[in-house]
């Protein structure tokens, strides 16, 4: 089926409304009108009856109907006949058959004397009474009187035409400025509808405008401009994940084809074959690596759920990782210290990266020497776990973007021997965000700390971008 739009179907609810409203309105004037006319029709009847029943009264019977023909004769569209009861017509309007209305009137049940009834194509409003006998005469009377109606008909139909005219032009009339109404009223919308078609990829920053239009729709367009919102800051997040990814995957690839293409430009010794084939393999490790996080991430970021929610003792990971970091803190003259305990619902496997990662960076920033400390606090509100190693602190202008995909935080901090590609501590806030949990960061004083804060009894939550 054809659908309309809005402002045409108000169109047509304006026009229907209007045109009912004003049919019924004079269905209205018309019924009571047509009341109207009958009681003044029957209170005239009345009045003639009462004129007839004085003339009887009054008069000897000899003389009633002389009487009667002088009273009732100059009265148009008026109509009488007076009968006794032994059936002697006294007086009757001259060429009317009375024969219908006589039969309308005998029928009537006993207390009601108003009556119509149709004759030669008229209609007529009858009245029916009976005379008591008198002194000057034995027997009682039968008046049947009645009124040509065709005078209220005619004004009646007049007034019938008058208002379907009327209620056409009204509905015609409403019609119109209900189009102009409804094209008005949904104004905003257009404006609103515009600005949406000006939306593109490369133009987000259009918004709708809350302030110019009605309250009905002011939650409407504050509701677009959030997602207008949420679209502009997940393209730019797109678009800046894209330039890092292309930025990151550019130098190894870039060394791996300059190593290929000077080991192949002329032949070489197998000894430097291998060399160039091992420096290659690392550059691939190295690849591979950023390509295993980058897909953790995005499976992260795109509504992974906990794979599993079990109960975990936090004090329990920690030292199980520091057997598999020992080796290397040893290497490096770092001292490893854990203190606290502490149990939370999540998934192991997770958690257990999240801490990797911050432990990994913590034992690559401590200087030789220096110290690690694992603080584990079962609290009211829930469990925290903060990583603190000591060394340079990072600057304050980087701790709002060390959680952004690909960043390395101060250049001065970063190791010539490192080989992070700054996505552990992206996929560390992903993981706790999948716990329903926080991470915050501190560096003063030659000390930096990494929180994790996991709610008391938190449900398992879905990660959103």
């Amino acid at each position: 089926m054809r659908r309309f739009s809005l402002t045409t179907r108000l169109t047509a609810l304006f026009c229907l409304s209007s045109a009912g409203v004003l049919l019924g309105l004079g269905i209205l004037i018309a019924t009571a009108m047509d009341r109207h006319f009958a009681e003044e029709d029957f209170a005239s009847l009345g009045d003639s009856v009462r004129l007839i029943e004085r003339i009887a009264t009054e008069n000897a019977a000899a003389s009633v109907p002389e009487r009667l023909a002088v009273a009732l004769e100059h009265h148009p569209g008026f109509i009488a006949h007076v009968s006794a009861a032994d059936g002697q017509t006294l007086y009757t309007s001259h060429g009317f058959d009375f024969q219908t209305a006589l039969g309308t009137a005998s029928v009537l049940p006993v207390g009601r004397d108003h009556f119509v009834w149709e004759q030669d194509g008229k209609h007529y409003r009858g009245l029916r009474a009976t005379v008591p006998a008198t002194g000057g005469r034995p027997a009682p009377l039968t008046i049947v009187v009645g009124m040509d109606t065709e005078i209220h008909a005619h004004f009646m139909r007049a007034f019938r035409r008058s208002l379907v005219f009327y209620v056409a032009l009204a509905a015609l009339a409403s019609g119109l400025l209900g189009w102009w109404a409804a094209r008005r009223g949904l104004a905003p919308l257009r404006t609103m509808a515009t600005r949406a078609r000006a939306v593109t990829a490369h133009k987000l920053d259009a918004r709708m405008p809350v302030d110019a239009v009605p309250v009905e729709m002011a939650d409407l367009a504050a509701t677009l401009n959030a997602m207008l919102e949420r679209l502009q800051r997940d393209f730019g997040r797109l678009s800046e994940f894209s330039s890092d990814l292309a930025h990151e995957l550019r130098t190894p690839l870039t060394n791996l084809m300059t190593q290929t293409h000077v080991v192949l430009s002329q032949p070489r010794a197998a000894e430097k074959y291998r060399d160039v084939l091992a420096s290659n393999a690392e550059e691939l490790q190295r690849l591979t690596r950023m390509v295993s996080d980058m897909l953790y991430l995005a499976q992260m970021e795109h509504g992974l759920t906990l794979p599993c929610a079990e109960p975990i003792d936090a004090a329990v990971e920690v030292h199980a990782l520091f057997e598999f970091y020992d080796a290397l803190a040893e290497d490096k003259h770092v001292r490893l210290a854990s203190r606290g305990e502490g149990r939370l619902v999540g998934d192991r496997l997770m958690l257990r990266r999240a801490l990797s990662n911050l432990l990994s960076n913590a034992l690559r920033y401590t200087p030789p020497g220096g110290g690690i400390a694992v603080e584990i606090d079962d609290g009211a509100d829930g469990v925290t776990i903060a990583v603190e190693n000591e060394g340079q602190e990072i600057r304050p202008d980087l701790l709002p973007v060390i959680f952004d995909r690909f960043s390395r935080g101060d250049k001065s901090r970063v190791r010539p021997d490192s080989d992070s590609v700054g996505l552990g501590l992206s996929i560390t806030r992903a993981i706790m965000a999948a716990h329903g949990g926080t991470i915050a960061v501190q560096s003063a004083d030659g000390k930096t700390r990494f929180t994790l804060g996991f709610r008391r009894q938190a449900a398992p939550a879905t990660v959103t971008a």
